[in-house]
Order: C-alpha cells, then structure tokens, then sequence
C-alpha cells in the first residue's frame, strides 16, 4: 500500500488555490478563440477581445484572474493502493486552504450564512468543500481545486422533473435557465448540466460537468448527444458575452448522467463563467506535478 505524505497534500492544497486564481487552463484560452473565431457581433467581438487582454495582463502580472476568490472546492482522487488516514486528509487539506489565504494573501469570500463574519481564512462550517472518489489506477493520488465565484454559483437551478415529460423538459429546463442568467454569469459560460440521481446527486452532476475540460464528452453516448445538441441550441439565444448580445453564450454544455427512479428525472444546472478556473495536483514519488 502506498502511504499518504499528508505534509505534500497541505502543500498542495496551497499552491492549488493560488494557481488556480492566477492562471487560466489552456483550453479555456482555446475556447475564447473558437469563440472569437465563430462571432458575428463586432461588440461581443471587442468584449471577448477585452477578456483575452484582461487575462493576459493578470498573468503577465502574476494576478488574479478574478477578484472574486470563491468557495474553495478539492476534488480528491485516490487510486488502487493507496493508504489514507481520511482525516488527517480533510486537515491537511484545509491547512493548505487557511494557508494560501493567510500568506499569500487572498481576500477571503467565506462567512458565516447567518452572522456573516468572516474569519479571513477562506474556510468555515463545511468548507472548504471536499468531495473523495475513486479511481482505478494503482498508486494514483489526485487533488483537483476550484475556486467557485458567486456570480455562477448564485445561477444554479434543479427541477425534479417526471418520466413523462420526457427528454424535451430537460431541454427546456437548460434552455430557460441560460436564459433567466442572462448576463450575471459573466458568460460566455461553461453550462453543467446533471440528469438522473437523487436531488443532491444531480446538482453535484452539474457542477462536476461545468468544471470538466473543455473538449472532453460525456462517457454516455446519449449523453453526449444530448450536450452537443444543446451547445449549439445555447448560442443561438443572442444572450452573448457580458450578457450584451451575440453568439458567444457559452463555450459549451457539459451533461453528467446517473441512473434514477422510474418514477423521477431529475435535472440540474450549474455554471462556470468565463474565467472557468480549476488546478490539478498530482502526487507521488515524493514530488508534486501540478497541471490543469
């Protein structure tokens, strides 16, 4: 069994916050410009032109993308024989987020949902936020960190949908959500969409599907027919960067599956902004090898 260094998971769980507020992943930039390549609007050209520069000046400078820091989010993947003490983890890795907030600094987002203090820590009851899956590799440790802005969390929606509604009302529901965004996504956007599950699983579905790398495709074959039909049906609602009006609503619609009642269908929705920022760690061998 490979044993855990917890020491290199708060390290990582530093670095991966402050990386992920400063540098854009590369299929994002590569989706601007499929974006920018497929506009018609010569404004929503010169605001797509206005976020390529904002991002290129924020890395140049070594700043934030974004002011807003987010929920801290850590997606942890453990392979096939690997040892962990789950919370020695869950500690290391909220070191790690206390940390990056304390020392670099970053402004905190975080507060109490009724007093509303702030400890200035980035962390409170339940945050950061860590979801553990697993994974078929041997010897794999991955930690994934996504800092989730308000202004695409605040536009997350679930409908539980019945069987008879059929797929159309799943259709519909992401339509009329895109739409009821409008521009307070800061679009264009990622638009995760989970069908199937319980309530709670659905909405976790959708945020997983908006924070998956541009290009990738559901692993389900229905599902992936389902996100490119609706990644073409989202950009012909003239909402458009900023919300200003265009072609360039969204880079895509992601959709995540899991199996559900037959007597329910539930479906949600969950978005990324343009600036649709996330780091990977990956551990072992005494290193760390960071990625996107």
């Amino acid at each position: 069994m490979k044993e855990i260094d917890y020491g290199q998971v708060e390290e990582a769980s530093r670095e991966l916050y402050i990386r992920a507020l400063k540098l854009l992943p590369d299929d994002i930039k590569q989706g601007f410009g499929t974006l920018q390549g497929m506009e018609t609007s010569e404004r929503a050209r010169t605001i797509l032109d206005t976020m390529v520069t904002n991002i290129k000046v924020a890395e140049s400078n070594n700043n934030l993308l974004c002011q807003d820091t987010g929920i801290p989010i850590y997606n942890v993947f453990l392979g096939r024989n690997v040892a962990v003490d789950g919370w020695r983890l869950k500690q290391a890795i909220r070191k790690g987020c206390e940390r990056a907030t304390r020392e670099h600094p970053l402004r905190s987002s975080v507060v109490h949902p009724i007093s509303r203090e702030n400890n200035h820590t980035s962390c409170g009851i339940g945050v950061p936020v860590i979801h553990v899956d697993f994974v078929e590799a041997p010897d794999t440790l991955e930690i994934q960190m996504i800092p989730k802005g308000s202004g695409s969390e605040n536009n997350s929606f679930l409908r539980m949908a019945i069987p008879a509604e059929g797929l159309a009302a799943v259709k519909r529901f992401v339509i009329d959500c895109v739409i009821n965004a409008g521009g307070r996504t800061c679009p264009p956007t990622i638009v995760g969409v989970g069908v199937g599950g319980t309530s709670d699983l659905c909405v976790h579905l959708a945020k997983m599907a908006a924070t998956r790398k541009l290009g990738s495709a559901c692993d389900d074959p229905l599902g992936a027919e389902l996100e490119r039909e609706l990644s073409v049906a989202v950009n012909k609602l003239g909402v458009g960067p900023q919300g200003l009006g265009g072609d360039a609503t969204s880079f895509a619609v992601h959709v995540e599956l899991a199996a559900t009642h037959i007597t329910m269908n539930p479906v949600a929705v969950n978005m990324q902004c343009h600036s649709a920022r996330r780091a990977l760690a990956r551990l072992g061998n005494g290193e760390i090898e960071y990625g996107f």
